[in-house]
Order: C-alpha cells, then sequence, then structure tokens
C-alpha cells in the first residue's frame, strides 16, 4: 500500500479501548470461582416456542464434572427470560441472581471426579433480535407465505440471550442434545443430527430432536424455524462420507437449490487447505434464515438472497467478490475457524474472523489462482479502519471488537505467506492448526505459538505489530550515492519484518529494522510487493 497520507498516520499510535464495562461484562467475561470449579460434559436442551406469542418456555440439563469441592455454580440467563425452579436429584434447589448471572446453591456435595446432572427450567419472551446478526436473540419473521420464519443469533451477545449455559467461550460441551417443540405445520432445524421427531396431536405440535456428538461453543447453538424443504447429498470428503443437507423455505426451493451447489465448492477448497471438515459425525448443514447469516456449528444459516458476493456486491471492488456466494464461503469457513479452534476470551476473536476472512481470498485462490485470491484480499484494504488494536481487553464480556479483525487480519495472514514465500509449507501451517487445536479452545499465544515453531521463525515483532499495534508499519527509504538506506518507521521498535522490492531491475529482500541500514543498487525506483500490508514513504 502506498503511503497516501502520512501525516495521518503519524497521528496514530497505540490506543486504549473506549468501551467502559460494567459488574455484569465481568461476571459474563471472567473465568469465576462460580465456573470454574466444574467442566461442562454434556447439555440437554429442550426448548417450546410459542410464535403466537413470542415467548419460549423450556429447561436445560447441566451435565458436569466436578474438579474441586464448591457449594455454588454460576449460569448465566439474560432478561427478561427467567428461572422459574432447578432441580438436582429430584430436590428444588435456591439460588440467587445478580443480573444476568445465577448462583445455584447445592445442598449435596460435589465431589471432586464426580459427574452430576442439574436441570434449570425457564420461560419467558425472549430479546428481540433488532439487527440480526449482529444484534441478537430471536428473530420472529415471517415468509412469503405469510408462515413463521424464525431464527436465533446471539454472537457477542452469548447464547444466555435465549437460553441458561454456561456462557463463557473457555469450556465447550462435549456433547449436546437438543429439543425443539413447535406447531405441527413448522419444522427446527438445529445442530448435529435429526435423530426423531415427536407428534403431539392434543398441542398439535411436533418435536424435532437433535443430537451433537462434537464439542460446541455455545453461540453455535441455533434454532430455526420454518415452513421448510429439506434435501441431501453425500459428499466425499477427506474422512468418507460426509451428509450434507440443505433447508430452505417451500417457495424459495428452485433458487436454493441452484445456489447452494456452491456448498460442495467450499468443503472441496477449504479441505484442502484446512484439512477434514471438523464435524462428520455431525453433518453439515445450509439453513435457510431470515436474517443473513451466521457461523451456526454443523447448522450454517443463510440469507444472503440466493445471489453471489455479500448481498449482492464485491466487498473488495476488484470483480473477484462476485465469483462467490459470500455468505456460503464465509459462515461455512468458520467450522475450521471459530468452531474447529474457538478463543477463549473474546478479545482474541480475530482468531475466528481473521482466518475467516483469508478464507475467502483461499477460495478463489483454489479455483481461480494465487493472483486472484491475493487481489481479492488486497482489495478489501479499503475497509481496515487502523484505529485500535486487533486484540482487546480480557476477562470482560467485550463486544464491540474492531471490524479490523476481518481486513487487517486477513492482510495480515496474506502477508506473512508472503514471507514464508512457500506455499507448500504455508498450507503446511493451516492444516496443522486444524490438526494440533482439533475442537479446543485456544488463547492468541497459543496460535502465535504453533505458527513460530511450525515456521522456524521468530514472529514476536510481526504479531505485536499487527495484533497489538493499530499503527501500519511503513518503510521510509531514500537513494544516495548508489545506495539504498532504509527503516520501519510508525512501527514498534522491534518490527524487523523483512519485504520483498524492486529496485530497477533488481528484486531484492531488505531485511529492515528500526535503524537506517543501506546497500548497494543500481536504479533510483522502489516498489514494495503489493502482498505486503505495509505502507512506503520516499523521505529524501
Amino acid at each position: 500500500m502506498r503511503l497516501l497520507s502520512f501525516l495521518a498516520l503519524l497521528l496514530i499510535a497505540t490506543s486504549s479501548f473506549a468501551q467502559e464495562f460494567t459488574r455484569q461484562d465481568s461476571l459474563r467475561g471472567t473465568i469465576t470461582e462460580e465456573r470454574k470449579w466444574w467442566d461442562l460434559t454434556h447439555y440437554h436442551l429442550s426448548v417450546e416456542v410459542l410464535p403466537n406469542e413470542k415467548r419460549i418456555t423450556g429447561s436445560n440439563t447441566i451435565q458436569y464434572k466436578v474438579l474441586e469441592e464448591h457449594n455454588l455454580m454460576q449460569v448465566d440467563l439474560q432478561a427478561p427470560l427467567q428461572i422459574t425452579k432447578v432441580i438436582q436429584n429430584g430436590q428444588e434447589l435456591d439460588f440467587s441472581s445478580e443480573g444476568n448471572a445465577h448462583f445455584i446453591l447445592f445442598t449435596e456435595k460435589q465431589t471432586p471426579g464426580s459427574i452430576n446432572k442439574v436441570t434449570v427450567h425457564y420461560e419467558g419472551k425472549p430479546r428481540e433480535a433488532r439487527r440480526a446478526p449482529w444484534d441478537g436473540g430471536f428473530s420472529w419473521k415471517k415468509d412469503a407465505n405469510g408462515m413463521d420464519f424464525i431464527a436465533t443469533s446471539c454472537q457477542g451477545l452469548g447464547a444466555s440471550v435465549w437460553w441458561p449455559c454456561k456462557d463463557h467461550m473457555y469450556d465447550e460441551v462435549d456433547s449436546m442434545d437438543i429439543s425443539v417443540e413447535v406447531p405441527e405445520h413448522l419444522a427446527d432445524v438445529s445442530n448435529g443430527q435429526l435423530v426423531k421427531i415427536d407428534r403431539n396431536r392434543k398441542k398439535k405440535t411436533r418435536t424435532f430432536h437433535w443430537t451433537v456428538k462434537n464439542p460446541i461453543n455455545n453461540y453455535g447453538i441455533n434454532l430455526n424455524i420454518g415452513n421448510y424443504v429439506n434435501w441431501e447429498e453425500t459428499y466425499q470428503g477427506e474422512k468418507g462420507d460426509l451428509q450434507v443437507s440443505y433447508w430452505a423455505l417451500k417457495p424459495d426451493e428452485a433458487k436454493a437449490r441452484e445456489q447452494f451447489k456452491e456448498v460442495p465448492r467450499m468443503l472441496e477448497a477449504f479441505e484442502h487447505w484446512f484439512g477434514a471438515y471438523p464435524f462428520y459425525e455431525d453433518g453439515f448443514k445450509l439453513v435457510q434464515a431470515p436474517y443473513l447469516g451466521m457461523e451456526h456449528q454443523s447448522s450454517v444459516t443463510y440469507g444472503n438472497g440466493f445471489q453471489n458476493g455479500y448481498l449482492g456486491r464485491d466487498l473488495s471492488s476488484t470483480g473477484w467478490g462476485l465469483k462467490f456466494d459470500f455468505i456460503i464461503v464465509h459462515e461455512s469457513g468458520h467450522e475450521w475457524f471459530a468452531n474447529n479452534i474457538t478463543h477463549k476470551d473474546m478479545a482474541d476473536m480475530w482468531i475466528h474472523e481473521s482466518f475467516t476472512n483469508y478464507s475467502e481470498s483461499l477460495f478463489l485462490d483454489y479455483f481461480f489462482g494465487k493472483e486472484a485470491g491475493q487481489e481479492y484480499v488486497r482489495g478489501t484494504r479499503t475497509a481496515i479502519g487502523n484505529t485500535q488494536p486487533m486484540i482487546g481487553p480480557y476477562g470482560v464480556n467485550y463486544q464491540d471488537y474492531p471490524g479490523d479483525v476481518y481486513y487487517k487480519g486477513g492482510n495480515m495472514l496474506n502477508t506473512l505467506r508472503t514471507i514464508v514465500n512457500d506455499d507448500e509449507q504455508w498450507r503446511g501451517v493451516l492444516r496443522g492448526l486444524g490438526e494440533q487445536f482439533y475442537h479446543k479452545t485456544v488463547h492468541t499465544s497459543d496460535i502465535e505459538n504453533f505458527i513460530a515453531e511450525f515456521l522456524n521463525l521468530d514472529l514476536t515483532a510481526f504479531f505485536n505489530q499487527y495484533l497489538r499495534d493499530r499503527r501500519v508499519p511503513t518503510l521510509e527509504y531514500y537513494f544516495k550515492d548508489g545506495k539504498l538506506y532504509h527503516r520501519w518507521i510508525n512501527s514498534i521498535s522491534s518490527f524487523d519484518m523483512p519485504v520483498d522490492v524492486t529496485v530497477g531491475r533488481q528484486s531484492i529482500r531488505l531485511t529492515p529494522t528500526s535503524r537506517w541500514q543501506n546497500q548497494e543498487v543500481t536504479g533510483k525506483e522502489l516498489k514494495a510487493d503489493l502482498n505486503y500490508y505495509i505502507a512506503t514513504l520516499q523521505s529524501r
């Protein structure tokens, strides 16, 4: 990137975050004493959805392993929903509430190593999403035929906006059952595999029972309710037969059958780059939803209007963004980064969004060539703000993460690929991440250390610059007496990233630091490789 407004960049330095945090943010975002003594092993979430009342009622049976003796458990559920009772071994337990955090007092001894269950009953009118999926909750909509079209979305806001759970990313439940009761003319699509459908003729309802065999993060769990038509196919993938299931509203079936052909192409490209789809046992579903889309695990939701691009637009302004359906590709990319590899703290949202943003360019790379993918990712730079670091504050429910975790993060990864300059080794990094952190929750340091060790590079300054500083590193240079003088400015003092440039007809890999260095050259015009996310400044 050519520096067009260097004076403006000089004003940019590392910044603090403007968001003010409350006691509720800390209760949600901290691994409290009332959370850390127990490990989630299984949920059975049972919910009845009453569309005419915009109301739900249900229960969640929480199975857990006791890690250390304690008698107080924190469970999260957001107002206006209310816990009606808590039961363990047939006995009703007392609980207290502090806002959206609820503390269950156990009467029986919680013995380390034991596996116990507690059932939390709840009901109410859940928060209605105002701008799903960015503002979460329930979406109560109607389809073209006037039939109910309902869905949940809750990233950032938290799964506790619609069901009681341990609402922190660090502890994923190992497996889960989901039972959803809906009016008999509707269907529910949730995560995992459909086990059975029960009919209650008296109530005129049906209950859809789903089972999830793999670990799953809370916000990845969803309900999708509508007058759906369903069809399936089998994808021959790296781990054998993968059941692929599609759910679309009946009026949209023809358009969906055509547009959803993008799914096998997505799977082919991403299994090449990232390794086998991480949830073969649970299958892959693409489900039409009344909002743009979301990365719900094994139940990816779709509302992109059956068109390529992002609602028909090319986010890169290069033309390449219209070669694929953004929502199918991007939200499915999260199956590898967000659902397979999940951050432990909201501060590390870049792990989810940077790799998934980058997956869009890798999809293009696979089908249209490397330059197509790199031109696309470079084209997204106009959306980078550089107003704050990509990594936010830890230990709080931090929802206001910067948009740079998408586009700057994708360009950071493209920059690192350019440094490596070995595409098979780079592919090994991406696949290795999926293998090393298969079904795990991670910190940024886990990702940094793995990549550095795999590549045998010291990437400390690289990650500190791009993740923890908001500035665009600038290559300052000038020519004098047949020599090129160069250094990094607008960067942390230890920044030492190599960079490929051409000077005249010479191709050179420079190794600048914050101090002036020089070397002999034959030309007087410098061009940096465009795939480095940097600025350049000729100072003399």
